[in-house]
């Protein structure tokens, strides 16, 4: 019993080593706030101060503490992190200085998805919005529900030159911007990166915002090709493509809505509102001249031709609330679908 207790004991001390080694990193000070201070202050100084003991050897040099200093020290971070522990997320990660940088980034995931967030918001305009989340529908586009390859897994970086990709580059360059922003501090990976960043694009225009979960896998090849449905399909072979991608009509309905941000005719172009739908119910290009005649994509007209797909453009055209609601957990299945897990976030 005696044995178990000190194994106990030499364990929680070495965690919290571990731990004090790593938050004491230059890169770690921002995270620092994430620790519980307010409700456990007292603890909370006993915690750091004894972190400081072991780290600079208890006498401001860098020289660790002699054998018994060392283990009274030790004794001290153990007894004081207790407190803490409990309210840190899977502490168990925290083993090395050498692995500071995971250990950071298991802290929760709400933190972690609010760092990721706060860089993406720096960076997404309503002028860049349209073509970032175009690139998320491109990334997880190529799923195929019989060959069980593709979906969301960030290999559209490898498929940019592809004719189907034209002008995504441009919002690989924005995101980009943010992964080299997050890499010395969290692992995020493109996946992640780009469906969230599609989420943040919607809410930066005015739309719901969406609950994405992390945890995607990175691809380490492109997916295959004539994956993406080709915008001059008729409504027949676009629902036959999105049915092999395991969504429904109305689902393909909802996702097409996408279209009212960006140049396509569809209302304010910075807008994210269910003007999309109001406007097929118009049909505008069937009118003799003009530029209405631009309105829209082919795929686009074909659905307001289709018997089926026109019941859920008049419910989404009528009620913007429904537009949003069913657009979100429509947007979550398609960033979800074909990924591959890391751990379980869902």
């Amino acid at each position: 019993m005696a044995s178990s207790s000190s194994s106990a004991a030499a364990a929680a001390a070495s965690t919290s080593t571990s731990l004090c080694c790593s938050l004491q990193s230059p890169t770690a000070a921002a995270w620092r706030s994430l620790l519980p201070t307010s409700s456990s202050s007292r603890q909370s100084k006993r915690f750091w101060s004894a972190c400081t003991t072991i780290h600079r050897g208890g006498s401001g040099s860098v020289k660790m503490p002699t054998v018994g200093r060392r283990r009274a020290a030790l004794v001290a971070v153990a007894a004081a992190a207790v407190p803490l522990l409990s309210a840190l997320p899977d502490l168990s990660v925290f083993q090395s200085q050498e692995t500071s940088f995971q250990a950071l980034a298991a802290l929760d995931e709400s933190s972690t998805l609010e760092l990721i967030q706060t860089e993406l918001r720096k960076v997404i305009s309503k002028g860049k919005a349209p073509g970032v989340l175009r690139l998320a529908f491109h990334d997880a586009g190529t799923f195929n529900i019989t060959k069980l390859s593709g979906g969301m897994n960030g290999s559209i970086i490898y498929e940019l030159e592809r004719p189907e990709n034209a002008g995504l580059k441009r919002s690989i360059k924005v995101l980009q911007k943010v992964k080299a922003e997050l890499d010395p501090v969290i692992s995020v990976s493109w996946a992640d990166l780009i469906a969230v960043a599609g989420a943040e694009a919607v809410a930066e225009c005015d739309g719901p915002r969406i609950p994405v979960g992390l945890g995607r896998h990175d691809s380490v090849e492109p997916d295959p090709e004539g994956e993406m449905p080709e915008e001059t399909l008729s409504a027949s072979a676009l629902k036959q493509s999105f049915h092999g991608k395991g969504f429904t009509t109305q689902e393909l309905v909802v996702l097409s809505g996408a279209h009212t941000l960006g140049a396509k005719g569809f209302g304010n172009p910075n807008l994210f509102d269910n003007s999309y739908f109001r406007i097929l119910l118009q049909k505008p290009w069937k009118a003799p001249e003009g530029m209405t005649a631009m309105i829209g994509l082919p795929t686009d007209r074909a659905l307001s031709d289709d018997d089926e797909c026109i019941q859920w453009i008049r419910v989404y055209a009528g009620d913007q609330g429904r537009f949003f609601e069913d657009f979100s957990t429509a947007y979550l299945k398609l960033v979800n679908t074909g990924a591959q897990w890391e751990r379980s976030y869902m």
